[in-house]
């Protein structure tokens, strides 16, 4: 049984005072963009915005690509101001369909504000019908888009990172939330592009909560729903005038706005994977996080590589441990020009970082400049998320705070506030790069403890591994005897006799007492 409370009019619309839209909020969608945040953020959108069912969606002649992205819209009932996450559901009158439509083409000015991709007049359909928010469950409710009949849309408040009260309590702390405005609430994954002469349609829909009276009868496990919001996609026969910015796009923006390369018709399908080969094994791994760098150290310098240390870094994780296959970034000094053509959109820095696999360390060049951060949270974040295995860099770190609390370790010159353009231009991706006074290569096996890290060149792994094995077993056996009172002189290191005495007792290769 679909029921429809209230159709949406131009009343709704004009009592918008403010519209408050959130940019990330289900995990679907965070795990396309790559970053999960930690606290919601938001943008502004005005009034003006807001259309009803059936409300051309105007694509300004020029402008390539309107997206378009299904959301529940929540309209505020009664003023909110520093309210709980407990009463904040409480001010909510109405909830309905919105399409948070945009035009990816004027994105690139007003990144994070999105004034006026997502800003122009009627961009917003919203509706068809209101329906009671305090009768619905606000974590049981669903959301789909249809483009020309096919569902391209679909998932459930149930998964939001953000729920609907925190976003209300977390907005009033410092604004005033009034009669009238409206909050859209973030869009799964799924959003895409809309073309000319597309019908784009969005339904919210839910069960109402027990004991819902509809005509003074109580009725369980009725669906409400606000029917499909519906708005073709026109063009405009106005063009932009060059007051300002004009459409401007990058293959990143249009794979961002179709949600994948194929879908933009950019390439079809993944490029060939050109990143080195990891040399680790489970074996071979178990090996080296079974000894310290230090004995690793001396099983190198036996075999005369003497300049195999990265230096003067520091861990955001005392006391952890990572050991992972070389992958490299290399950065160079900032150059104005330098950094307009490099420094933007899907730079090399993000490149590296998006690249990563399971057990790869990502090896930062930056000649060892201390002024500017070259590693941050989200990047660390999205490193962790793809499994690996740690990031060091001869730089600096920001939000060192929250990098620290990650699961992800990391190496560092230093903490620094800058941003990355302040003294470096990422560059380069897995060519053979300098860091801490190491030359390390795509492949080398990285070793990092407290007491440092070791570039130990892929050809040399197994034997040293080996070597460092024996070695500390070795030492083990000598702690022992040392413990019991003998004195190093002749024992450490090991004189013909006392050699003797341990291949006796460690004939099977296990120390023994």
């Amino acid at each position: 049984m679909a029921f429809h409370p209230e159709p949406l009019g131009q009343a709704a619309i004009d009592g918008a005072r403010k519209v408050i839209a959130v940019h990330l909020n289900y995990p679907s969608r965070a795990a396309q963009r790559g970053r999960t945040p930690a606290v919601p953020s938001y943008f502004l959108k005005p009034g003006t915005s807001l259309a009803l069912h059936g409300a051309p969606l105007s694509r300004p002649r020029g402008v390539e690509l309107l997206t378009v992205e299904g959301e529940v819209a929540l309209v505020i009932g009664s003023p909110a101001h520093r309210v709980s996450p407990e009463d904040a559901w409480g001010h909510v009158a109405w909830v309905t369909a919105a399409n948070d439509a945009g035009l990816a083409d004027l994105r690139w000015p007003d990144k994070g504000s999105n004034l006026r991709s997502k800003g122009v007049d009627g961009i917003t359909p919203i509706g068809p019908a209101l329906l009671p928010a305090q009768e619905l469950d606000p974590a049981a409710l669903r959301v789909r888009m249809w483009i020309n009949g096919e569902l391209v849309q679909e998932d459930s408040t149930a998964t939001l990172l953000f729920p609907f009260s925190q976003l209300i309590a977390d907005l009033s702390r410092l604004m005033t939330l009034e009669p009238g405005d409206v909050i859209l609430t973030g869009t799964p994954a799924g959003a895409t592009v809309a073309g000319l002469g597309d019908l784009v349609e969005i339904e919210v829909d839910g069960a109402a909560v027990d004991g819902t009276a509809i005509d003074g009868t109580t009725v369980d496990g009725l669906i409400l729903t606000t029917g499909r919001l519906g708005n073709t996609v026109t063009e405009s026969a106005e063009g932009l005038e060059p007051f300002g910015a004009l459409p401007r796009l990058s293959d990143a923006d249009r794979i961002d706005a179709w949600g994948s390369p194929e879908a933009a018709g950019i390439a079809p399908g993944p490029p060939a994977d050109t990143r080195p080969t990891s040399i680790l094994t489970p074996e071979l791994e178990a090996k080296l996080y079974a000894v310290g760098t230090a004995t690793l150290s001396v099983q190198l310098r036996k075999r005369g590589m003497q300049n195999c240390h990265i230096e003067g870094l520091s861990p955001t994780k005392p006391g952890v441990k990572a050991v992972g296959s070389a992958r490299t970034l290399r950065f160079i000094p900032a150059r104005e020009d330098l950094f307009a053509t490099h420094g933007g959109g899907f730079n090399a820095q993000k490149r590296a970082i998006d690249s990563l696999r399971p057990g790869d360390i990502l090896i930062m060049d930056a000649r060892g400049e201390k002024g500017s951060g070259t590693l941050g949270d989200v990047l660390a974040l999205r490193a962790q998320v793809l499994g690996a295995a740690a990031v060091i860099t001869d730089g600096g770190i920001r939000d060192f705070g929250p990098v620290s609390g990650m699961d992800i370790p990391a190496w560092g010159a230093n903490p620094h506030p800058a941003v990355l353009g302040r003294r470096h231009v990422p560059w380069a991706v897995d060519e053979t790069v300098a860091c801490g006074g190491a030359a390390v290569q795509p492949g080398d096996v990285i070793v990092a403890d407290d007491d440092g890290i070791v570039v130990i060149p892929a050809h040399l792994a197994d034997e040293v591994a080996e070597a460092a094995v024996a070695q500390e077993r070795e030492e083990a056996w000598v702690a022992d005897r040392v413990a019991e009172g003998h004195p190093v002189d002749g024992l450490f290191p090991m004189n013909s006799a006392w050699r003797e005495r341990y291949a006796a007792d460690t004939a099977i290769g296990e120390a023994k007492p």
